[in-house]
């Protein structure tokens, strides 16, 4: 079973959709003890990183998060999710993150004709050996939609980067924890094979 993190986030419907897809039972909650229960756990979201950490700490998910990644089950962050594993956001000064892994999530500078949010299709450069990427050609373009992006303080969990004015971080893989600043959900097959891969992580 996939646990779904409710946290009153955008686009969950839409991971859950994609998933099912997949063939797989999920569960949306933000009971502990369901999401304790699954055998891998989505953070998706769309949003403010301030607002988002408000509602994790609200609801009594903060703690929960660093058990189901302190247990070795494998998690995936989502765009906004792949935000929250990290230290801090310039979108919420003062606002901590989880810090579950290193780095910053620094705004996208402006550029003239560059569109901010960056909204659309993106290759990504993927790394040899990424677990998340198995099989899925360098190159590949994924659907992004965000105004800040993930600068990783440790450049070797960096499983996926992309290009958008500036040098985006747009997946990690650091164990058990997974993330990705793009949608799967919303990228095609590309997507799905890349949700897969995650699912099929033992």
């Amino acid at each position: 079973m996939i646990g779904i993190i409710d946290y009153d986030a955008g686009n969950i419907k839409s991971v859950e959709k994609a998933v099912n897809a997949l063939g797989q039972e999920t569960v949306v909650s933000r009971d502990p003890q369901m999401l304790l229960q699954a055998d891998k756990v989505i953070l998706p979201g769309v949003g403010a990183f301030g607002d988002a950490m408000g509602r994790l700490r609200q609801y009594g998910l903060e703690e929960v998060i660093r058990e189901i990644a302190g247990r070795g089950t494998p998690f995936l962050g989502i765009c906004l999710g792949l935000q929250l594993l990290f230290d801090s956001s310039e979108e919420s000064p003062g606002v901590k993150g989880l810090g579950l892994l290193p780095g910053k999530i620094l705004r996208i500078p402006e550029k003239e004709g560059l569109k901010i949010p960056h909204m659309g299709w993106n290759s990504l450069s993927i790394r040899p050996g990424a677990r998340l990427f198995r099989g899925i050609p360098e190159n590949s373009y994924v659907y992004f939609v965000h105004s800040y992006y993930l600068k990783a303080e440790d450049e070797s969990i960096v499983a996926a980067s992309a290009e958008y004015g500036v040098h985006i971080h747009a997946s990690v893989e650091k164990g058990n924890l997974f993330a990705c600043q793009f949608h799967p959900e919303k990228s095609s097959s590309t997507g799905l094979a890349i949700l897969k891969n995650f699912i099929e992580i033992s």
